[in-house]
Protein backbone atom coordinates (compact mmCIF):
# COMPACT_ATOMS: atom_id res chain seq x y z
CA UNK A 1 0.00 0.00 0.00
CA UNK A 2 1.43 3.67 -1.22
CA UNK A 3 0.03 7.32 -0.21
CA UNK A 4 -0.47 9.84 -2.81
CA UNK A 5 0.39 13.00 -0.63
CA UNK A 6 3.52 14.12 1.66
CA UNK A 7 2.64 14.39 5.33
CA UNK A 8 3.20 18.15 6.80
CA UNK A 9 5.17 17.02 10.19
CA UNK A 10 7.82 19.29 10.30
CA UNK A 11 8.02 22.33 12.21
CA UNK A 12 10.32 25.95 12.42
CA UNK A 13 12.87 23.75 14.45
CA UNK A 14 12.97 21.60 12.58
CA UNK A 15 13.20 23.01 9.27
CA UNK A 16 16.08 25.44 10.46
CA UNK A 17 18.08 22.11 11.76
CA UNK A 18 17.76 20.94 8.16
CA UNK A 19 19.31 24.22 6.68
CA UNK A 20 22.08 24.09 9.37
CA UNK A 21 22.81 20.22 9.19
CA UNK A 22 22.78 20.40 5.69
CA UNK A 23 24.94 23.37 5.17
CA UNK A 24 27.91 21.76 7.56
CA UNK A 25 29.38 18.83 6.63
CA UNK A 26 32.93 18.39 6.16
CA UNK A 27 33.91 21.54 4.71
CA UNK A 28 34.54 23.84 7.28
CA UNK A 29 37.09 21.66 8.97
CA UNK A 30 39.43 21.17 5.64
CA UNK A 31 38.68 23.91 3.13
CA UNK A 32 40.67 26.93 4.43
CA UNK A 33 43.92 25.91 3.61
CA UNK A 34 43.05 25.73 0.07
CA UNK A 35 41.68 29.45 0.63
CA UNK A 36 45.16 30.67 2.37
CA UNK A 37 46.90 29.03 -0.69
CA UNK A 38 44.92 30.66 -2.69
CA UNK A 39 44.93 34.67 -1.58
CA UNK A 40 47.91 34.19 1.37
CA UNK A 41 46.45 36.51 4.04
CA UNK A 42 44.43 36.90 7.12
CA UNK A 43 42.19 39.95 5.66
CA UNK A 44 41.11 37.45 2.16
CA UNK A 45 40.78 34.81 4.49
CA UNK A 46 37.73 36.15 6.66
CA UNK A 47 36.80 38.59 3.55
CA UNK A 48 36.12 35.31 1.53
CA UNK A 49 34.14 33.68 4.06
CA UNK A 50 32.55 36.82 4.49
CA UNK A 51 31.22 37.38 1.03
CA UNK A 52 30.23 33.71 0.88
CA UNK A 53 28.17 34.38 4.12
CA UNK A 54 27.03 37.70 2.77
CA UNK A 55 26.22 35.81 -0.82
CA UNK A 56 24.37 32.95 1.14
CA UNK A 57 22.26 35.21 3.20
CA UNK A 58 20.64 37.25 0.25
CA UNK A 59 20.30 34.24 -1.48
CA UNK A 60 18.38 32.77 1.47
CA UNK A 61 16.43 35.96 2.00
CA UNK A 62 15.81 35.81 -1.51
CA UNK A 63 14.16 32.58 -1.63
CA UNK A 64 11.93 33.12 0.86
CA UNK A 65 9.69 34.65 -1.44
CA UNK A 66 9.52 31.92 -3.75
CA UNK A 67 9.07 29.13 -1.08
CA UNK A 68 6.21 30.95 -0.45
CA UNK A 69 4.48 31.09 -3.03
CA UNK A 70 5.39 27.51 -4.33
CA UNK A 71 5.27 25.51 -1.26
CA UNK A 72 5.72 22.43 -2.78
CA UNK A 73 8.04 19.78 -2.88
CA UNK A 74 10.60 20.43 -5.52
CA UNK A 75 11.92 23.52 -4.60
CA UNK A 76 14.59 25.09 -6.79
CA UNK A 77 13.23 22.58 -9.55
CA UNK A 78 9.83 24.03 -9.32
CA UNK A 79 11.06 27.64 -8.99
CA UNK A 80 13.14 27.22 -12.28
CA UNK A 81 10.02 25.70 -13.99
CA UNK A 82 7.57 28.51 -13.18
CA UNK A 83 10.12 31.22 -13.54
CA UNK A 84 11.12 29.74 -17.12
CA UNK A 85 9.97 26.76 -18.41
CA UNK A 86 10.31 23.02 -17.67
CA UNK A 87 13.62 22.88 -19.50
CA UNK A 88 15.66 24.81 -17.17
CA UNK A 89 13.27 23.15 -14.52
CA UNK A 90 15.21 19.68 -16.04
CA UNK A 91 18.42 20.99 -16.29
CA UNK A 92 18.78 21.92 -13.14
CA UNK A 93 17.42 18.20 -11.68
CA UNK A 94 19.30 16.54 -13.82
CA UNK A 95 21.98 18.64 -12.83
CA UNK A 96 21.52 17.89 -8.97
CA UNK A 97 20.66 13.99 -9.72
CA UNK A 98 24.16 13.21 -11.48
CA UNK A 99 26.46 15.08 -9.58
CA UNK A 100 25.43 18.21 -7.33
CA UNK A 101 23.44 16.35 -4.56
CA UNK A 102 24.72 12.97 -5.04
CA UNK A 103 28.24 13.99 -5.47
CA UNK A 104 27.60 15.78 -2.22
CA UNK A 105 26.38 12.94 -0.42
CA UNK A 106 29.55 10.65 -1.56
CA UNK A 107 32.11 14.03 -1.02
CA UNK A 108 30.69 13.80 2.89
CA UNK A 109 30.72 10.28 3.22
CA UNK A 110 33.79 9.45 2.06
CA UNK A 111 34.81 12.14 4.61
CA UNK A 112 33.14 10.68 7.37
CA UNK A 113 35.14 7.54 6.76
CA UNK A 114 38.37 9.13 6.40
CA UNK A 115 38.02 10.82 9.98
CA UNK A 116 36.61 7.62 11.31
CA UNK A 117 40.10 6.09 10.57
CA UNK A 118 41.42 7.93 13.26
CA UNK A 119 39.65 5.64 15.97
CA UNK A 120 39.91 2.94 13.28
CA UNK A 121 43.11 3.04 11.19
CA UNK A 122 42.04 0.04 8.79
CA UNK A 123 38.67 2.41 7.67
CA UNK A 124 41.56 4.39 6.39
CA UNK A 125 41.54 5.89 2.76
CA UNK A 126 45.00 4.35 2.50
CA UNK A 127 44.21 0.87 3.17
CA UNK A 128 43.51 -0.27 -0.57
CA UNK A 129 40.84 -3.34 -0.65
CA UNK A 130 41.11 -3.48 -4.64
CA UNK A 131 44.41 -2.52 -6.69
CA UNK A 132 44.35 -2.77 -10.33
CA UNK A 133 46.80 -1.23 -12.33
CA UNK A 134 45.89 1.54 -15.04
CA UNK A 135 49.16 2.39 -16.62
CA UNK A 136 51.68 5.23 -15.78
CA UNK A 137 51.32 9.14 -15.56
CA UNK A 138 53.32 11.77 -17.27
CA UNK A 139 56.31 11.27 -14.44
CA UNK A 140 56.46 7.61 -15.19
CA UNK A 141 54.69 6.37 -11.73
CA UNK A 142 52.29 3.67 -12.16
CA UNK A 143 48.82 4.53 -11.49
CA UNK A 144 45.71 2.36 -10.25
CA UNK A 145 42.54 2.18 -10.46
CA UNK A 146 41.48 1.29 -6.20
CA UNK A 147 38.38 0.47 -3.96
CA UNK A 148 39.63 1.85 0.02
CA UNK A 149 38.15 0.85 3.13
CA UNK A 150 36.79 4.42 3.26
CA UNK A 151 35.03 4.50 0.23
CA UNK A 152 33.02 1.43 1.27
CA UNK A 153 32.67 2.45 4.56
CA UNK A 154 31.32 5.45 2.75
CA UNK A 155 28.95 3.26 1.26
CA UNK A 156 27.39 1.56 4.14
CA UNK A 157 27.21 5.01 5.77
CA UNK A 158 24.82 6.26 2.90
CA UNK A 159 22.65 2.93 2.05
CA UNK A 160 22.33 3.21 6.16
CA UNK A 161 20.33 6.74 6.02
CA UNK A 162 18.80 5.46 2.98
CA UNK A 163 16.91 3.25 4.19
CA UNK A 164 16.49 5.06 7.83
CA UNK A 165 14.73 7.72 5.39
CA UNK A 166 12.29 5.33 3.62
CA UNK A 167 10.66 4.32 7.15
CA UNK A 168 9.40 7.40 7.13
CA UNK A 169 10.39 11.57 7.68
CA UNK A 170 9.65 11.33 11.30
CA UNK A 171 12.95 9.03 11.69
CA UNK A 172 14.97 11.37 9.75
CA UNK A 173 13.96 14.54 11.68
CA UNK A 174 15.13 12.80 15.30
CA UNK A 175 18.25 12.01 13.72
CA UNK A 176 19.06 15.42 11.82
CA UNK A 177 17.82 17.60 14.64
CA UNK A 178 19.79 15.20 17.11
CA UNK A 179 23.05 14.96 15.16
CA UNK A 180 22.73 18.65 14.08
CA UNK A 181 22.50 19.93 17.56
CA UNK A 182 25.37 17.94 18.55
CA UNK A 183 27.68 19.36 15.88
CA UNK A 184 26.60 23.14 16.81
CA UNK A 185 27.42 22.38 20.56
CA UNK A 186 30.59 20.93 19.37
CA UNK A 187 31.88 23.16 16.95
CA UNK A 188 30.57 26.60 19.44
CA UNK A 189 33.04 24.32 21.96
CA UNK A 190 35.73 24.35 19.72
CA UNK A 191 35.38 28.07 18.78
CA UNK A 192 35.56 28.92 22.26
CA UNK A 193 38.18 26.44 23.24
CA UNK A 194 40.74 27.60 20.69
CA UNK A 195 40.11 31.55 21.63
CA UNK A 196 41.10 30.33 25.68
CA UNK A 197 44.40 29.01 24.06
CA UNK A 198 44.51 32.41 22.36
CA UNK A 199 48.43 32.81 20.79
CA UNK A 200 48.73 36.83 20.72
CA UNK A 201 52.20 36.37 18.89
CA UNK A 202 51.10 33.79 16.08
CA UNK A 203 47.40 36.62 15.64
CA UNK A 204 49.94 39.55 15.47
CA UNK A 205 52.05 37.10 12.71
CA UNK A 206 49.04 36.26 10.72
CA UNK A 207 47.42 40.02 10.84
CA UNK A 208 51.01 41.77 10.23
CA UNK A 209 50.38 41.77 6.06
CA UNK A 210 46.52 41.66 6.42
CA UNK A 211 45.92 42.73 2.66
CA UNK A 212 48.95 41.38 0.85
CA UNK A 213 47.66 38.57 -1.19
CA UNK A 214 49.68 35.77 -2.28
CA UNK A 215 49.19 32.75 -4.32
CA UNK A 216 51.13 29.01 -3.46
CA UNK A 217 51.51 27.21 -6.50
CA UNK A 218 52.26 23.17 -6.46
CA UNK A 219 55.90 22.72 -8.11
CA UNK A 220 56.22 18.93 -9.05
CA UNK A 221 59.40 18.44 -11.09
CA UNK A 222 58.81 14.63 -10.97
CA UNK A 223 60.50 13.24 -7.75
CA UNK A 224 59.40 13.05 -4.66
CA UNK A 225 59.77 16.13 -3.11
CA UNK A 226 56.82 18.29 -3.87
CA UNK A 227 57.12 22.55 -2.99
CA UNK A 228 55.03 25.55 -3.35
CA UNK A 229 56.23 28.69 -4.56
CA UNK A 230 54.77 32.05 -3.05
CA UNK A 231 54.27 34.49 -5.71
CA UNK A 232 52.00 37.97 -4.98
CA UNK A 233 48.68 38.55 -6.54
CA UNK A 234 47.01 41.93 -6.89
CA UNK A 235 44.57 43.13 -9.54
CA UNK A 236 42.63 41.00 -11.96
CA UNK A 237 45.04 37.92 -10.26
CA UNK A 238 43.91 38.39 -7.06
CA UNK A 239 40.09 38.57 -7.99
CA UNK A 240 40.68 35.40 -9.92
CA UNK A 241 42.56 33.93 -6.50
CA UNK A 242 39.53 35.35 -4.82
CA UNK A 243 37.28 33.52 -6.79
CA UNK A 244 39.59 30.29 -7.00
CA UNK A 245 39.41 30.68 -3.46
CA UNK A 246 35.38 30.38 -2.98
CA UNK A 247 35.14 27.21 -4.54
CA UNK A 248 35.63 25.93 -1.19
CA UNK A 249 33.81 28.24 0.87
CA UNK A 250 30.84 27.83 -1.43
CA UNK A 251 31.10 24.10 -1.42
CA UNK A 252 31.18 24.14 2.42
CA UNK A 253 27.98 26.82 2.56
CA UNK A 254 26.05 24.90 0.15
CA UNK A 255 22.90 22.80 0.35
CA UNK A 256 21.21 25.54 2.44
CA UNK A 257 18.36 25.07 0.13
CA UNK A 258 17.32 21.18 0.61
CA UNK A 259 14.85 22.43 3.05
CA UNK A 260 12.65 23.85 -0.09
CA UNK A 261 12.67 20.12 -1.59
CA UNK A 262 10.47 19.25 1.01
CA UNK A 263 8.34 21.57 1.43
CA UNK A 264 5.26 19.52 1.36
CA UNK A 265 6.37 17.81 4.89
CA UNK A 266 6.42 21.15 6.41
CA UNK A 267 4.03 22.27 8.72
CA UNK A 268 2.78 26.36 7.38
CA UNK A 269 5.63 26.54 4.64
CA UNK A 270 4.63 30.18 3.64
CA UNK A 271 6.10 30.87 7.44
CA UNK A 272 8.33 28.42 8.08
CA UNK A 273 10.38 27.91 5.08
CA UNK A 274 11.86 31.46 4.65
CA UNK A 275 12.24 31.39 8.71
CA UNK A 276 14.65 28.41 8.48
CA UNK A 277 16.64 29.27 5.69
CA UNK A 278 17.16 32.82 7.39
CA UNK A 279 17.88 31.45 11.04
CA UNK A 280 19.68 28.03 9.39
CA UNK A 281 22.31 30.12 7.40
CA UNK A 282 22.49 32.99 9.54
CA UNK A 283 23.56 30.58 12.43
CA UNK A 284 26.67 28.44 9.70
CA UNK A 285 27.44 31.88 8.56
CA UNK A 286 28.58 32.93 12.21
CA UNK A 287 29.72 29.96 12.85
CA UNK A 288 32.47 29.79 9.77
CA UNK A 289 33.57 32.92 10.30
CA UNK A 290 34.01 32.46 14.06
CA UNK A 291 36.34 29.05 13.35
CA UNK A 292 38.45 30.90 10.80
CA UNK A 293 38.94 33.74 13.21
CA UNK A 294 39.74 30.76 15.61
CA UNK A 295 42.39 29.04 13.21
CA UNK A 296 44.56 31.92 12.53
CA UNK A 297 44.55 32.50 16.73
CA UNK A 298 46.66 29.09 16.89
CA UNK A 299 47.93 28.33 13.83
CA UNK A 300 50.47 30.86 11.68
CA UNK A 301 49.10 31.18 8.32
CA UNK A 302 52.14 29.29 6.90
CA UNK A 303 51.30 26.09 9.27
CA UNK A 304 47.33 26.23 8.26
CA UNK A 305 47.69 25.96 4.10
CA UNK A 306 50.14 22.99 4.15
CA UNK A 307 48.70 21.10 7.17
CA UNK A 308 48.76 17.00 5.83
CA UNK A 309 45.75 16.69 3.45
CA UNK A 310 44.26 20.12 4.44
CA UNK A 311 42.77 19.12 7.77
CA UNK A 312 43.08 22.51 9.53
CA UNK A 313 40.80 21.50 12.21
CA UNK A 314 42.55 18.88 13.19
CA UNK A 315 46.11 20.64 13.24
CA UNK A 316 44.02 23.82 15.40
CA UNK A 317 42.83 20.75 17.89
CA UNK A 318 45.98 19.24 18.56
CA UNK A 319 47.17 22.72 19.46
CA UNK A 320 44.34 23.28 21.64
CA UNK A 321 43.81 19.80 22.97
CA UNK A 322 47.23 18.16 22.92
CA UNK A 323 47.28 14.71 21.32
CA UNK A 324 43.50 13.60 22.41
CA UNK A 325 43.03 16.86 19.68
CA UNK A 326 42.61 14.64 17.35
CA UNK A 327 40.53 12.20 18.67
CA UNK A 328 38.45 15.30 19.71
CA UNK A 329 37.71 16.47 15.96
CA UNK A 330 37.22 13.47 14.34
CA UNK A 331 34.68 12.28 16.51
CA UNK A 332 33.27 16.07 15.60
CA UNK A 333 33.56 15.51 11.97
CA UNK A 334 32.03 11.79 11.99
CA UNK A 335 28.51 13.56 14.19
CA UNK A 336 28.89 16.75 11.67
CA UNK A 337 29.23 14.15 8.26
CA UNK A 338 26.68 11.88 9.85
CA UNK A 339 23.65 14.57 10.29
CA UNK A 340 24.74 16.41 6.92
CA UNK A 341 24.46 13.42 4.98
CA UNK A 342 21.40 12.44 6.86
CA UNK A 343 19.68 15.92 5.71
CA UNK A 344 21.13 15.39 1.91
CA UNK A 345 19.25 12.28 1.62
CA UNK A 346 16.33 12.99 3.19
CA UNK A 347 16.00 16.35 0.93
CA UNK A 348 17.44 15.00 -2.58
CA UNK A 349 14.37 12.42 -2.89
CA UNK A 350 12.38 15.02 -3.17
CA UNK A 351 13.20 16.66 -6.22
CA UNK A 352 13.17 13.72 -7.88
CA UNK A 353 9.65 12.69 -7.35
CA UNK A 354 8.67 16.21 -8.10
CA UNK A 355 10.25 15.78 -11.32
CA UNK A 356 8.44 12.17 -12.27
CA UNK A 357 5.39 13.57 -11.55
CA UNK A 358 6.29 16.19 -14.68
CA UNK A 359 6.80 13.22 -16.78
CA UNK A 360 10.62 14.24 -16.43
CA UNK A 361 12.46 11.22 -14.34
CA UNK A 362 11.54 7.66 -13.76
CA UNK A 363 7.68 6.54 -13.31
CA UNK A 364 8.45 4.83 -9.69
CA UNK A 365 10.26 7.90 -8.28
CA UNK A 366 6.71 9.73 -8.28
CA UNK A 367 5.34 7.05 -5.78
CA UNK A 368 5.26 7.53 -1.86
CA UNK A 369 5.68 4.04 -0.24
CA UNK A 370 3.02 3.16 3.33
CA UNK A 371 5.40 5.60 5.31
CA UNK A 372 4.78 8.80 2.60
CA UNK A 373 8.09 9.13 1.60
CA UNK A 374 9.60 8.17 -2.20
CA UNK A 375 11.43 5.01 -1.51
CA UNK A 376 12.14 4.51 -4.90
CA UNK A 377 13.88 7.95 -5.74
CA UNK A 378 15.72 7.83 -2.40
CA UNK A 379 17.31 4.19 -3.47
CA UNK A 380 18.04 6.00 -7.41
CA UNK A 381 20.11 8.53 -5.35
CA UNK A 382 22.04 5.99 -3.22
CA UNK A 383 23.19 4.21 -6.19
CA UNK A 384 24.42 7.00 -7.86
CA UNK A 385 25.97 8.07 -4.86
CA UNK A 386 27.45 4.92 -4.00
CA UNK A 387 28.77 4.99 -7.77
CA UNK A 388 30.40 8.00 -7.23
CA UNK A 389 32.15 7.06 -3.84
CA UNK A 390 33.89 4.01 -5.98
CA UNK A 391 34.83 6.46 -8.81
CA UNK A 392 37.07 8.47 -6.25
CA UNK A 393 36.44 11.70 -8.60
CA UNK A 394 33.80 13.02 -6.10
CA UNK A 395 35.58 15.73 -5.27
CA UNK A 396 36.87 16.65 -8.86
CA UNK A 397 33.15 16.74 -9.49
CA UNK A 398 32.20 19.30 -6.52
CA UNK A 399 34.94 21.35 -7.75
CA UNK A 400 33.54 21.42 -11.64
CA UNK A 401 29.96 21.74 -10.50
CA UNK A 402 30.59 24.59 -8.16
CA UNK A 403 30.47 27.20 -11.27
CA UNK A 404 26.62 25.57 -12.41
CA UNK A 405 25.62 26.00 -8.98
CA UNK A 406 26.36 29.47 -8.54
CA UNK A 407 24.71 29.27 -11.96
CA UNK A 408 21.25 27.99 -11.11
CA UNK A 409 21.01 30.40 -8.07
CA UNK A 410 21.59 33.19 -10.33
CA UNK A 411 18.77 31.96 -12.41
CA UNK A 412 16.58 31.20 -9.87
CA UNK A 413 17.21 34.63 -7.86
CA UNK A 414 16.64 36.35 -11.29
CA UNK A 415 12.68 34.14 -11.52
CA UNK A 416 12.01 36.50 -8.95
CA UNK A 417 12.03 39.70 -11.02
CA UNK A 418 10.88 37.33 -13.71
CA UNK A 419 7.55 36.73 -11.62
CA UNK A 420 6.94 39.52 -10.47
CA UNK A 421 6.49 40.90 -14.45
CA UNK A 422 4.52 37.86 -15.22
CA UNK A 423 2.33 37.14 -11.99
CA UNK A 424 2.31 40.48 -10.76
CA UNK A 425 -0.90 39.46 -9.07
CA UNK A 426 0.32 35.96 -7.31
CA UNK A 427 -0.30 35.60 -3.68
CA UNK A 428 3.17 36.57 -2.16
CA UNK A 429 2.85 36.16 1.88
CA UNK A 430 6.69 36.62 2.18
CA UNK A 431 8.09 38.97 -0.02
CA UNK A 432 11.84 39.20 -0.84
CA UNK A 433 13.59 41.30 1.74
CA UNK A 434 15.48 44.14 0.11
CA UNK A 435 14.13 43.90 -3.18
CA UNK A 436 15.25 44.79 -5.54
CA UNK A 437 18.79 45.89 -4.50
CA UNK A 438 19.89 42.32 -2.32
CA UNK A 439 18.53 40.31 -5.33
CA UNK A 440 20.68 42.24 -7.60
CA UNK A 441 23.33 42.05 -5.84
CA UNK A 442 23.89 38.32 -5.31
CA UNK A 443 22.91 38.58 -9.19
CA UNK A 444 26.03 40.68 -10.12
CA UNK A 445 28.09 38.82 -7.36
CA UNK A 446 27.23 35.55 -8.83
CA UNK A 447 27.90 36.13 -12.35
CA UNK A 448 31.41 37.71 -11.60
CA UNK A 449 31.96 34.56 -9.31
CA UNK A 450 31.36 32.69 -12.62
CA UNK A 451 33.29 34.58 -15.01
CA UNK A 452 35.98 34.44 -13.00
CA UNK A 453 36.36 31.29 -12.56
CA UNK A 454 35.98 30.91 -16.53
CA UNK A 455 38.89 33.66 -17.10
CA UNK A 456 41.32 31.97 -14.00
CA UNK A 457 39.97 28.39 -13.63
CA UNK A 458 38.56 26.94 -16.11
CA UNK A 459 38.79 23.57 -15.30
CA UNK A 460 36.37 24.18 -12.65
CA UNK A 461 33.62 25.11 -15.74
CA UNK A 462 33.49 23.33 -18.65
CA UNK A 463 33.00 19.77 -17.46
CA UNK A 464 30.15 21.21 -15.00
CA UNK A 465 28.69 22.86 -17.98
CA UNK A 466 28.95 19.95 -20.11
CA UNK A 467 27.56 17.68 -17.33
CA UNK A 468 24.18 19.90 -17.40
CA UNK A 469 23.90 20.32 -20.98
CA UNK A 470 24.15 16.49 -21.49
CA UNK A 471 20.80 17.09 -19.93
CA UNK A 472 18.79 19.27 -22.93
CA UNK A 473 19.09 15.74 -25.08
CA UNK A 474 17.64 13.82 -22.05
CA UNK A 475 14.95 16.13 -21.78
CA UNK A 476 13.54 16.28 -25.30
CA UNK A 477 13.47 12.11 -25.14
CA UNK A 478 11.42 12.34 -21.53
CA UNK A 479 8.92 14.65 -23.68
CA UNK A 480 8.92 12.60 -26.83
CA UNK A 481 8.15 9.36 -24.34
CA UNK A 482 6.00 10.65 -22.68
CA UNK A 483 3.80 11.67 -26.05
CA UNK A 484 4.12 8.08 -26.54
CA UNK A 485 2.49 7.00 -23.61
CA UNK A 486 0.25 9.28 -23.88
CA UNK A 487 -0.84 8.24 -26.87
Amino acid sequence: MSNTTFKPTLGLADATMIVAGSMIGSGIFIVSADIVRNVGSAGWLIAVWLITGFMTLTAALSYGELSAMFPKAGGQYVYLKESYNPLVGFLYGWSFFSVIQTGTIAAVGVAFSKFAAYLLPALSEDNKLIKIATGVNSCGVPTYFSISAAQVVSIVLIVFLTYTNTKGVKGGKWIQNVFTTTKLVSLFGLIIAGFIVFKPEVWQHNWANTWSATKDTLVDNCNSTLGFNVTPIAGAALMGGIAAAMVGSVFSSDAWNNVTFIAGEIKNPQRNIGLSLFLGTLIVTLIYVAANLMYISVLPLETLAHVEKDRVAVAASRVIFGNAGTVVIALMIMVSTFGCNNGLILAGARVYHTMANDGLFFKKAGTLNKNSVPQWALWAQCIVAALLCLSGKYGDLLDMISFVVVIFYVLTIAGIFILRKKRPTAERPYKAFGYPILPAMYIVMGISFCGLLIAYKPEFTWPGLIITLIGIPLYYIAVANNKTVST
